[in-house]
């Protein structure tokens, strides 16, 4: 392949600019299977971030590192498996492979966002994949979220073993996903959009013990 051709890419702005009704990935779920208050019952939490930003970074870590700190002002996580956010935690980068990353900001800045980091990353060799509309983020809080994770993967999610700043792709009942722990109390769920209905009728489930709620 030639440079020239290996630097030709189709940058599409997938949001539309009418005024188009969004559902989020588990609209369906919420309608068919219903969405269970959260009360002071509920010792484990749910809600969903629909509708943000996921874009798949691949090339070198140099490079890339160089592009998101000159877009974004914070780099790569300097480890496997781990995190970094700004300042207002709104914006992560999570170390997925040796050569891959996943970008996460909030929903309507990836499209400009592409464009910007295209535009710093010039001739170097890299990827940049839009992934938004076949994803979508779960948070999961609460005393018993712990122990929900527990019967529901079979990666060890004790504080021991996964500190905060920690992210990685693993199994997930019969299913998969990314799992992250951005703080001490809260953990991420990131979903394809096709486990989606899956992935949420399973918590309920497993978390029905706990009087598990779904927030707005």
């Amino acid at each position: 392949m030639s440079e020239q051709t290996a630097n030709w890419f189709n940058l599409y702005d997938a949001r539309p600019s009418v005024e188009v009704p969004a559902e989020s990935p588990l609209a369906w779920s919420y309608h068919n299977t219903g969405r269970p208050k959260a009360s002071e019952k509920s010792r484990a939490v749910l809600h969903e971030r629909a509708m943000l930003g996921h874009l798949i970074l691949r090339g070198g870590a140099i490079v890339l590192d160089e592009a998101v700190r000159r877009v974004l002002g914070f780099g790569l996580p300097g480890r496997p498996n781990t995190l970094s956010h700004d300042e207002s935690g709104e914006r992560s980068v999570q170390w997925l492979s040796p050569d891959e990353w996943l970008l996460i900001v909030p929903g309507g800045e990836e499209f400009v966002l592409e464009g910007k980091l295209r535009q710093a990353l010039g001739d170097a060799h890299y990827a940049i994949v839009n992934v938004s509309g076949g994803q979508t983020l779960l948070e999961l809080t609460g005393e018993k979220a712990c122990e929900l994770l527990m019967k529901s993967t079979p990666y060890d999610v004790h504080p021991d073993a996964f500190p905060v700043g920690k992210g990685v792709t693993t199994v997930f009942a019969k299913s998969s996903l990314i799992l992250r722990r951005p703080t001490e109390d809260r953990w991420e769920l990131v979903l394809r959009r096709s486990f989606a209905d899956y992935c949420y009728r399973w918590l309920l489930d497993a978390g029905e013990e706990y009087a598990i709620g779904v927030e707005a």
